[in-house]
């Protein structure tokens, strides 16, 4: 092979390596912003694209979070289901304790 055939290999390989490696770095700076920021940013996404990178093991380490057993559960807002108004956890635990269940009844 000639050395220029090589260097237009090697340059054509590393900038295929960049481009992935900036993709990398797009999917995970998606993974850890807002679920809607990702969901929008993943509806854009080609099929294809999921199996050019270690999805599953970038979304455990993006989304594991940080809570041990026993910490107090960090204050968020949900809408209930009936009336569709938000209501703050942390309104709720002043005057009672509160178990959150994370699943389904189906």
């Amino acid at each position: 092979m000639k050395a220029t055939t090589r260097r237009r290999l090697a340059w054509i390989a590393g900038s295929v390596a960049v481009a992935w490696l900036g993709f990398l770095g797009f999917v995970d700076w998606a993974m850890h912003q807002p679920p809607e920021t990702f969901g929008h940013v993943m509806a854009h996404m080609p099929m294809p694209a999921y199996f050019l990178f270690p999805f599953e093991t970038m979304w455990n380490q993006a989304r594991r979070g940080h809570i041990n057993p026993g910490d107090q559960a960090p204050d968020f807002a949900v809408k209930t289901l009936e009336t569709r108004t938000p209501v703050q956890l942390a309104s709720l635990w002043t005057s009672q304790p509160v178990v959150l269940v994370f699943g389904s009844y189906t």
